[in-house]
């Protein structure tokens, strides 16, 4: 584990590409407001095949950094890159041609369109695909395909979440940006979105995870980034940032009292 100021390590877990990141945010300065920075010198390396967690305390600027990679909040200097391609200032729709998606915590499904019609949306720039994404989505997400005609706003909280992630792999993503997945989300939601999440990791999409579930974010994660009030805090695998006990104390709050039962249960 790494603190502040340092390059991101992977620990004891390998990454999984040896070459150069997926994408990388260099120090990233950005904010909402003139003369305001949320971000101040923010970096993030992602690998190929990687699920990276992003967690902090609330204001750190963890979602604003997703916005940021997405091109819905102006970086103000430093750079974001993806497969060596300067993205820093590009649009969402550019961004989305070149295989970056994005979940927003709220307002994620088009709530008056169907579960299909839904899909179609999320293919719009390639729509004689549909057949080919749908099937795929099908696979990973069975439910969608036998309740395709359902319309979205009739859907549960988790089943919107379903309906955004799918969505946003309709265009093929080789990055999934997700902000706050399990926000709101009863806890068996919370771990359907979780299981979720990482099958899409495996079906091979690079994922980053902006997480207030920090525990269960680090147990899925490959690796996971501490953002305070703008800054890299920490870096390391997740589990290494889980068990941890400064990071505890800082940022986990009650997952002190998990990680010791945890271990009383693992004795003999």
């Amino acid at each position: 584990m790494t603190a502040t100021g340092s390059e991101p390590q992977t620990g004891s877990t390998p990454v999984l590409d040896q070459g150069a990141p997926l994408l990388r945010a260099a120090n990233v300065t950005a904010g909402y407001l003139p003369g305001v920075n949320i971000l101040d010198g923010c970096n993030l390396d992602l690998y190929p095949g990687e699920l990276i967690g992003i967690i902090g305390p609330n204001g750190a600027g963890k979602s604003t950094l997703l916005k940021a990679l997405f091109g819905l909040v102006q970086v103000r200097s430093g750079e974001v890159v993806l497969e060596g391609e300067d993205i820093t200032h590009l649009k969402p729709n550019a961004l989305v041609r070149r295989g970056v998606g994005f979940v927003p915590q709220t307002n994620n499904v088009f709530p008056t369109l169907s579960i299909e019609e839904n899909m179609q949306m999320g293919l719009f720039l390639r729509p004689k695909r549909f057949t080919e994404r749908f099937a795929f989505i099908a696979e990973l997400f069975p439910t969608l395909a036998d309740r395709r005609k359902q319309r979205a706003g009739s859907l549960s909280g988790g089943e919107r979440q379903m309906v955004a992630m799918a969505r946003a792999l309709m265009m093929e993503p080789s990055v999934l940006l997700l902000d706050e997945p399990s926000a709101g989300l009863s806890p068996v939601r919370q771990d359907e979105t979780f299981i979720r999440t990482r099958r899409i990791n495996k079906a091979g999409v690079s994922v980053v995870m902006v997480e207030q579930n920090a525990r269960r974010c680090l147990q899925i994660c490959d690796r996971g980034y501490v953002l305070d009030q703008g800054r890299n805090a920490y870096t390391g695998t997740g589990r290494e940032l889980m068990n941890d006990p400064k990071i505890i104390e800082l940022y986990l709050g009650t997952l002190a009292t998990d990680v010791e039962d945890a271990a009383h249960q693992r004795k003999p």
